[in-house]
């Protein structure tokens, strides 16, 4: 049947009109269990009260101003972020897309302050980093790319979880000045680098007076058992990006920038209609106290843990079965050929799932989800692997 939306989506044949906590109900009723939270955005799960009551009390007072006045809310969720990132400011936007767009034009801008001539930023394959023509140029990913040339120049593409590419870059070219780099490839198929990547990213980035820019719009806001995933390593980003689950359905993005970076851009040089304005800025500084009282990144790193154990315990040794990749409630089971039909599948045994990658069941599943809620997970995709291998 035609209709006035545009075919952007192959969408599945559900239509859901309400959820809670980590179930959702379609139009005839039926309740599912949602592993996905909208693809990592609903950490909180669905129609959280505390989400409900920051949304409509801010909406009985203030929605949109404009970024030319003071933004009260704004203020507040930037002194936050950047107390809780040590980072020294962040600019506001609607997407990740958007909070990427804005680190790539720090990158380039710094670049040109230093007098380099076309200046370039490493990005990895495999990589996801939004659809507009910048960060889908940035994205390791030919599919998205196809037909949009030609693409946005300015990125030089290496392996993921390769160090030795950067380093061999870094001795041949002198017009880089960055690295953009998830610590986990969410749309590459939950792809976990070696324990101390990232630390070493940071030594050739201060070595070259590079920009180490970190994507962590899937990763961060506790979804890997730490509040920023970067965390994990005990070091710092100069840029971060954020979006997702910062506002649990509420659209926000953030770059967060701290040093030589935070002091790039000057009246003029970038900005949003829409992007930090009162009610966004409210839910996303609920969404943080939540986060913290009631101890979500602990419990994502706890339910990651108990997630790899049963999964480990169902799966390890079974034929088709390639890897379990784990990092909290990221969760990503490679098998040994294309398994699309299984969100498919799955959808019809009442259970939300993705497959990334061609071969990834990849599972995001909300914070709050509880020990039985978790099992039932496991339970059920393993079910779905054992009938489909």
């Amino acid at each position: 049947m035609a209709n006035s939306l545009m075919t952007t989506y192959k969408r599945l044949p559900v239509t859901f009109e309400r959820g809670e906590g980590a179930w959702l109900w379609d139009t005839q009723g039926r309740r599912y269990l949602d592993a996905m939270a909208g693809i990592a955005v609903c950490g909180l799960g669905h129609a959280h009260p505390g989400i409900r009551e920051a949304l409509c009390d801010q909406a009985g007072s203030l929605l949109h101003t404009s970024n030319i006045y003071g933004i009260a809310n704004q203020e507040k969720l930037g002194d936050r972020l950047c107390a809780l990132a040590s980072m020294d400011r962040v600019f506001f936007a609607n997407s990740g897309a958007e909070a990427n767009e804005a680190a790539i034009k720090i990158a380039r801008l710094y670049g040109n302050k230093k007098g380099v001539k076309n200046p370039a930023i490493i990005v990895m394959d495999q990589s996801f980093h939004g659809r507009t023509l910048a960060t889908l140029s940035a994205t390791g990913n030919r599919k998205v790319q196809a037909g949009f040339e030609p693409l946005v120049q300015g990125f030089v593409r290496i392996p993921y979880n390769d160090v030795e590419a950067i380093t061999e870059i870094a001795q041949h070219s002198n017009n880089v000045v960055a690295v953009l780099v998830e610590p986990v490839q969410g749309e590459g198929g939950i792809n976990i680098p070696d324990a101390d990547y990232l630390n070493r990213i940071r030594e050739i980035c201060d070595r070259h007076q590079w920009l180490m820019m970190l994507d962590e719009i899937q990763t961060g806001i506790g979804r890997t058992g730490r509040l920023f995933s970067h965390q994990h390593n005990g070091i710092l980003p100069d840029v971060m990006t954020l979006a997702k689950g910062l506002g649990n359905g509420m659209p926000i993005g953030a770059c967060l920038a701290r040093g030589a970076a935070a002091e790039i851009f000057a009246p003029g040089n970038h900005g949003s209609t829409f992007g930090g304005n009162p009610l966004a800025c409210r839910v996303a500084l609920t969404v943080l106290d939540l986060l913290e009282s009631q101890q979500l990144t602990e419990r994502a790193a706890h339910l990651g843990q108990r997630m790899l154990a049963g999964f480990r315990s169902k799966l390890d040794g079974r034929q088709g079965v390639v890897a379990i990749r784990v990092s909290g409630l990221m969760v990503g089971i490679e098998v040994d050929r294309p398994c699309a039909e299984l969100v498919t599948r799955a959808l019809d045994q009442g259970l939300l799932i993705n497959v990334t990658a061609d071969k990834v069941i990849r599972l995001l599943p909300p914070l709050i989800i509880s020990d039985a809620e978790c099992d039932d997970i496991i339970d059920r995709v393993c079910a779905l692997i054992d009938g489909f291998l």
